[in-house]
């Protein structure tokens, strides 16, 4: 029977070192490149999570060979593709099951000049809408139908051709599946607002590898040269930033001394100064960061004297993959905070769980949280809860890991979908997380 649930024994100070694994949202990425060719395609620094999981799964069922090669690394190969399988039930719901999925859309159109999309899932942490995707592959020649009984959209295109494309928001995975359909289109295509995360600047740098011609990487105005066919590479990919990120705010909530290893610290752009001005002691050498131990962290407020606000915003703003875990962190800090969730409606629900284990909180809409800081005076109360998404599972389970008593969180099956055997790395620093 499949294991739901944490039991977290809080109050435990850990020690050690950790090395984030590969990143999520990248390799969600990248495992559809080799969709754009024949050749051979190996990835290295995979991270072994259900999302990733049910991506590789994706893939293969298309056709995909797909070799594992050792514990992170595997190979791709796209030269026997089945198209037919966007008539099989099981393509449906796999696709619905993984937010990732969106992604082969724009590298099948791409090479195939078709795709088939079933409403995809992922966290329910409000509206993510799929107008970017279309809008922009529509520039480009597709057409594209919706059909509302089986919730699925259908694109196709005789011919790709390159277009100047002023994205209608700053969509990851929008420049993503547009980027995928231009580098084979005819001519040159502009993707003007585009994002420009590690993972997006990742994944330009891989197709370049297989022969593409993309420009301006990193900025938001990227140019594609058309060409009439990708080859194999090889490519590894970034450490995640968001348990970057998820360590360092379990190193402060727990007064724990740890020392985060390999983070690509070039790559984590605003997140060190936000937990700087939450008032984290971070020590930067080389490519790790040490958090060591402190009794009590202050919140910064601004320059005029008035309170912190920290708000999500695209690259290279602080990630919303964060949001969640600097709320927790808030709650003992030294210090009032005000969070505003800007990209996302859903993702401050879970504060009722922390209000429930003593912890202030106002909700003051479904976007801003202000948190008043006990400094430590009063422990969460260990508690039974249930994790909603990835994001919100983790911090939950940093409050539990610093709350007096026992927490017992279920649902965890949406932690495991992001992070990898996080109950054995932090159980080998002193945790104490059992799964029952």
């Amino acid at each position: 029977m499949q294991t739901t649930s944490f039991k977290v024994t809080g109050s435990r100070q850990l020690s050690g070192s950790i090395i984030p694994k590969g990143a999520k949202n990248e390799a969600l990425q990248v495992i559809c490149a080799p969709l754009l060719t024949t050749e051979k395609v190996a990835i290295s620094n995979i991270p072994d999570i259900l999302d990733v999981q049910r991506q590789i799964e994706l893939v293969r069922g298309l056709g995909v060979t797909v070799e594992r090669i050792n514990h992170d690394t595997y190979s791709f190969q796209a030269d026997k593709v089945d198209l037919g399988f966007f008539e099989d039930k099981e393509f449906r719901r796999k696709a619905r099951s993984i937010r990732g999925s969106v992604m082969t859309m724009g590298a099948l159109l791409g090479r195939f000049g078709k795709a088939v999309l079933p409403q995809p899932g992922g966290d329910k942490i409000g509206r993510r809408r799929m107008d970017t995707h279309f809008l922009g592959l529509q520039k480009l020649g597709a057409d594209f139908r919706y059909d509302a009984d089986i919730r699925t959209y259908f694109i196709e295109a005789s011919a790709l051709k390159g277009a100047y494309i002023l994205m209608d928001e700053i969509s990851v995975t929008g420049t993503a599946n547009v980027i995928f359909a231009a580098v084979l289109a005819t001519g040159t295509t502009t993707i003007y607002n585009a994002a420009g995360e590690p993972y997006i600047q990742q994944l330009c740098k891989l197709l370049n590898k297989m022969g593409a011609k993309i420009s301006n990487i990193g900025s938001n105005m990227l140019i594609i040269e058309g060409v009439s066919s990708l080859g194999g590479a090889t490519h590894s990919c970034l450490p995640d930033m968001i348990e970057v990120g998820s360590f360092i705010g379990l190193a402060a909530m727990t007064e724990s001394s740890l020392t985060i290893k390999n983070t690509g610290v070039n790559e984590l752009g605003n997140i060190l100064p936000v937990f700087r001005r939450m008032g984290v002691e971070l020590q930067v050498a080389g490519d790790d960061i040490h958090v060591p131990e402190q009794p009590e962290y202050e919140v910064q407020s601004f320059i005029d004297g008035s309170i912190l606000t920290v708000y999500d915003a695209p690259w290279p703003g602080f990630t919303p993959d964060l949001m969640s875990i600097l709320l927790v962190m808030a709650t003992q800090a030294k210090g009032s905070v005000l969070i505003h969730q800007k990209m996302f409606e859903s993702r401050l629900f879970f504060v009722d769980k922390l209000i429930d284990m003593g912890a202030q909180i106002i909700l003051c809409d479904p976007h801003r949280a202000t948190v008043i800081g006990l400094n430590r005076r009063f422990k969460l109360q260990g508690i039974q809860m249930t994790s909603p998404d990835i994001r919100a599972g983790v911090a939950l389970l940093i409050a539990a890991l610093s709350a007096k008593g026992t927490s017992l969180i279920h649902n965890i099956h949406q932690i495991d979908r992001g992070y990898e055997r996080i109950d054995e790395r932090l159980n080998a620093l002193g945790a104490e997380i059992e799964r029952v």
